[in-house]
């Protein structure tokens, strides 16, 4: 798998009403699952950047959406050196980055733990697998994230399917992930980031256990 960085193109894919009404919701769960992939996969480019920044939730509210307003001013004042400063401080480091962004670290204490053999066959089961290339185990952060963008988007797979995947190799540990990274010293932009991904993620738990 690698992060398609087609998922997200311009501000209008993430508050375009163009979708049709019945499949609106999973077609914004998709494509913020897919911008939250790339953030993790790479330094964020300009093009994410901007789109962050344009993105416009004055009208709504909830924590959701104060996360969103949050997310979309520290991207406003990011620039490209700090992005970069700040992703190899977080997530490559010399020898390791501050924070472990792999399942299997937070389940098991263990990088390609006992998790990602699961989440191997689970991938498997629908057709989803590491593209030659790409180094990082599939339960890196950033690829989870990318697999819940396929299995939500217009040819992924059922809600039921979705919700097991999700509490398979998310839902027991993304928000401490996310919580890290909202305390991590080398933290300002990918504070905001983790911040609403944590409230991202409250919200999908709820919605999925509901559908």
């Amino acid at each position: 798998m690698s992060v398609q960085e087609n998922n997200m193109t311009s501000a209008e894919t993430v508050s375009s009403t163009a979708a049709p009404e019945a499949e609106a919701d999973d077609w914004v769960r998709s494509r913020v699952y897919g911008l939250l992939a790339r953030v993790f996969a790479d330094i964020p480019d300009q093009a994410v950047v901007e789109l962050l920044a344009s993105v416009d939730v004055e009208d709504e509210d909830g924590p959701l959406a104060e996360a969103w307003r949050n997310l979309s001013e520290a991207a406003a004042a990011a620039d490209p050196e700090s992005l970069d400063i700040e992703f190899h401080a977080l997530f490559i480091g010399l020898g390791r980055g501050e924070l472990m962004p792999f399942g299997s670290w937070y389940q098991s204490g263990f990088i390609m733990g006992r998790p990602l053999v699961k989440l191997r066959e689970d991938l498997r089961e629908f057709g989803l697998e590491r593209e030659s290339g790409v180094h990082e185990p599939e339960d890196h952060v950033a690829a989870l994230l990318e697999s819940m963008a396929l299995l939500s988007g217009p040819e992924g797979t059922t809600l039921a399917a979705q919700r097991v995947f999700f509490n398979d190799h998310l839902a027991g540990w993304v928000e401490r992930f996310m919580q890290d990274l909202q305390q991590a010293k080398s933290a300002n932009f990918y504070r905001a980031v983790g911040a609403f991904a944590e409230r991202f993620m409250v919200t999908e738990k709820q919605y999925l256990e509901m559908v």
